[in-house]
């Protein structure tokens, strides 16, 4: 009996140690261990990169529509019509219907220091005389402090609810792209909507 036991404990020992040499499995292991987290690194990565993709047309979008509408010396309502369609094939090939535009032209009153919209077209349309921001740099002022008359502003602004195609790192709910662009106009003080400059116009 105890030939047939220390023959049977030589025969698993040996197996135990084939077992420890054996290492054709260990490729399979390593694999399932790293999948997930290079699936996360690869899907991940496509997100945000098709974020910052569409973030850079959210700022192209601004500036163009802002720098199109300061070209005019009077624009129709055509015209805004035709600015939002550029916009949207600017997007190209991200998804247009999250994309919310609006272009405003914006009164710089030195009575009461602010800045009042004076017309406003879009999917986000701005009341009227309704007091925005504006960045300190572009208010002309005199030597006094004082605001200069009769400056105007044309206002580009997009909205975009960016939506990621797994949602992995990006919130699946999406994340709002958010851009503002102010242009002075270039042919006149203001830009005509219709045939109205004043700050209480349509």
């Amino acid at each position: 009996m105890n030939a047939h036991r220390k023959a049977a404990v030589g025969i698993l020992a040996r197996r135990i140690a084939g077992f420890r040499r054996d290492n054709s499995g260990i490729a399979a292991i390593e694999f399932a261990m790293i999948a997930p987290l290079m699936l996360l690194m690869f899907f991940g990565m496509l997100d945000l990169s098709n974020g910052f993709a569409v973030d850079r047309k959210v700022s192209q979008i601004a500036q163009s529509m802002s720098d199109l509408t300061s070209r005019y010396t009077a624009v129709l309502e055509a015209d805004i019509t035709n600015f939002f369609t550029i916009g949207d094939a600017m997007l190209t090939p991200y998804d247009k219907t999250q994309l919310k535009a609006t272009i405003s032209q914006i009164y710089l009153d030195p009575s009461s220091k602010t800045a009042k919209v004076v017309w406003s077209r879009g999917d986000e349309k701005k009341a009227k005389n309704a007091v925005v921001s504006v960045p300190a740099d572009l208010v002309t002022k005199d030597s006094n402090g004082n605001w200069v008359s009769n400056q105007y502003l044309i206002l580009g602004e997009v909205n975009y609810n960016y939506q990621p195609t797994i949602g992995w790192v990006v919130p699946k709910a999406g994340v709002t792209l958010n851009e503002r662009s102010f242009t002075k106009p270039r042919q006149m003080t203001c830009v005509m909507m219709g045939t109205d400059c004043a700050p209480s116009g349509g």
